[in-house]
């Protein structure tokens, strides 16, 4: 299972973060598609409804017809060199950071490192700092999945370059706070409820073999994502509305554009001119995309510790759960 077990600890801090670099490669490139989906709908301020003939993105099907007949296959891939970068990074940091910190916990205090509440708080934590340390590849792969044709910035240097003449360095932090804001709950709660669905699966139904237990951890990370994600959704639209600031002139092909001065300002502009609903534009997108990742991390998170752990002394029974 995720998280330090003083029972069936075979796996170093180093080692935790190349599973986790590991994890997230392969998952990235499976739901790029849903990612570039998601945030077309995030960043459009027209209702997403077929009755509105100012829309460019009416519902996943259309939208997806659309891509496809007006930026070709690729499209779906956009950004995906950036996206890498996020998905390497962000899991060796986050996995490594939640695995000692569970450690830290379980050594210095007196709650067990097994314990959900304390997956929840170390879950939030490791995330925050995975979070400030990849904010700027997160902020290119939000330019580079949002811009249209032609393209602003042809390549990941060309983005670079150009973001920091004509910004500034802040630039690749713009929508840090409500980032921060949303991540500790969100991925708090992603290590909270996987950690309980895990216990309840464990419980209901024992874990008869590798195979069952992976299938079981893709199930409960599935799970998991999209608990998670319902419930602090609307920050992550705040998120990507701010991180594309500054290339409103990019987006003019997609329909309006707005400017906001900051994270409440964004918040209120978004209540006053979309309504509550805006805060869940592409929601439908976002939930299967969470349902994917965060149940494929998981899977292949504990799938390559429980390797590591086979490599290492072939007679190990692993991590447990695995």
């Amino acid at each position: 299972m995720v998280g330090f077990d003083p029972e069936a600890k075979c796996v170093s801090t180093a080692e935790a973060a190349a599973a986790g670099s590991a994890s997230g490669l392969v998952t990235r490139v499976l739901v790029s598609p849903l990612d570039v989906l998601k945030i077309r709908f995030q960043l459009q301020i027209e209702q997403l409804s077929s009755r509105n003939p100012t829309a460019k993105y009416h519902s996943i099907l259309q939208a997806v017809q659309r891509i496809f007949r007006e930026e070709g296959l690729g499209a779906f891939w956009k950004g995906h060199v950036p996206a890498q970068f996020l998905s390497v990074g962000y899991g060796a940091v986050q996995f490594m950071a939640f695995e000692s910190l569970t450690e830290l916990v379980h050594n210095v205090t007196p709650y067990s490192a097994r314990g959900s509440f304390v997956h929840l708080v170390c879950g939030g934590l490791a995330a925050c700092t995975a979070t400030v340390a990849v904010q700027p590849v997160d902020t290119l792969r939000t330019r580079f999945a949002a811009q249209g044709e032609p393209k602003i910035y042809p390549n990941l240097r060309h983005a670079v370059v150009t973001m920091y003449q004509k910004e500034g360095p802040l630039t690749f932090y713009r929508g840090l706070t409500p980032t921060l804001i949303a991540i500790f709950p969100y991925a708090g709660l992603q290590f909270f409820f996987y950690n309980i669905l895990q216990q309840f699966s464990e419980w209901v139904i024992p874990a008869e073999g590798t195979k069952g237990g992976n299938i079981k951890n893709l199930v409960c990370g599935s799970c998991a994502g999209i608990i998670s994600k319902t419930l602090t959704y609307p920050l992550d639209v705040v998120k990507k509305r701010l991180q594309v600031g500054g290339f409103e002139h990019a987006r003019a092909a997609f329909g309006q554009v707005r400017t906001y001065r900051g994270f409440l300002d964004c918040m209120r502009q978004i209540r006053r001119e979309e309504g509550p609903g805006g805060f869940f534009k592409g929601l439908s997108p976002s939930l299967l995309k969470a349902a994917c990742s965060t149940g494929l991390v998981f899977f292949w998170y504990e799938l390559f510790c429980s390797l590591l752990c086979s490599l290492k002394s072939p007679d190990s029974t692993g991590r447990k759960g695995g």
